[in-house]
């Protein structure tokens, strides 16, 4: 299966939502050979999308721009959905921007941060391998010193991708673990050291301290690392994404994006409402649990994905 069917079968609970509402929608008498939307018609176009998870700000954004909008002949849920999925495309594009590796930093330094299962581990494995395959010599540094668990899965990729991967004990401290990671990964060159880090809720200050302290520590040895600090989110929780990116981007300086766990997920439109909100880039999304399950984030393949356009363009 390729890379648009999986996004396209991953966010299908998402696009359902969205579909369900505008075929209703474009099924009522007063929309009937109609060529433009009316009030009424706008405002369920709203709540739809509020219910997607795309949040209030987007939605409303996103009605205003259903409400202008020129449509060839009549409105009908086709003509509708694409017109969205174009509209939602214009808000994703200003933040779909690749995480790319900065040659004058070696090595660049990579953060991954986020809360409980959001799927840090696995991320840090999947972007190793890609770029070992791209030629890239990579370094793992197992920072979530509180779960075994967590050591042995990273210790798994890296030994499925030959990379080497720096890790302590159970227990220790991961600031330390992160400086030790940092320096061996100067020593050796390479291009790029990628920190994984405990899952934390960002209610729980003390463990938000321990997290400033990891940013803290490895500036000793470059005062420019992290270079990238990125939140992974999982992509099942919705809203509640957004007060995720608020707490760490105080703890840990958040640079961008990655969306996870999309496959299955009934609130893919939340990435609409986080680029909305931060205007962070959002550099990946992740439909599956394979190294080729996360992908560059492209805006018009989402928002065509979310709409359920893809299915008219098979």
């Amino acid at each position: 299966m390729g890379w648009l069917q999986k996004l396209k079968q991953g966010l299908s609970k998402s696009s359902q939502k969205v579909a369900d509402s505008l075929k209703s929608l474009t099924s009522l008498s007063s929309l009937m050979g109609a060529s433009k939307l009316d009030a009424s018609s706008i405002e369920e176009v709203e709540d739809a999308l509020i219910g997607a998870d795309l949040g209030t700000k987007s939605a409303a954004r996103l009605a205003e721009a259903m409400r202008k909008h020129k449509f060839d002949g009549p409105v009908t849920s086709d003509s509708l959905a694409a017109a969205l999925a174009d509209a939602i495309a214009e808000i994703l594009r200003p933040v779909a921007t690749p995480l790319v590796l900065d040659s004058a930093h070696r090595p660049h330094v990579l953060l991954l941060v986020g809360v409980n299962g959001s799927g840090k581990t696995t991320t840090a494995g999947k972007l190793a391998q890609q770029w070992h395959q791209q030629g890239k010599s990579v370094m793992l540094a197992a920072g979530d010193t509180f779960r075994a668990a967590a050591i042995e899965q990273l210790q798994i990729w890296g030994e499925r991708t030959g990379t080497k991967v720096i890790a302590g004990d159970q227990g220790g401290d991961a600031a330390a673990l992160a400086y030790t990671a940092l320096e061996k990964a100067q020593k050796e060159q390479a291009d790029i050291l990628i920190i994984d880090t405990a899952g934390r809720l960002q209610n729980r200050t003390e463990l938000m301290d321990e997290l400033a302290k990891i940013v803290r520590v490895i500036r000793k040895l470059d005062q420019s690392a992290p270079h990238d600090s990125v939140i992974v989110l999982d992509g099942t929780v919705g809203q509640n994404a957004l007060s995720q990116v608020k707490a760490f981007q105080q703890a840990a300086d958040v640079s961008g994006l990655i969306v996870t766990k999309l496959d299955g997920s009934a609130k893919g439109g939340v990435v609409v409402a986080l680029a909305e909100e931060f205007g962070l880039p959002v550099h990946a999304v992740g439909v599956g649990e394979g190294a080729d399950d996360l992908q560059p984030f492209d805006a018009q393949e989402f928002a065509n994905a979310l709409t359920g356009v893809a299915d008219r363009q098979d």
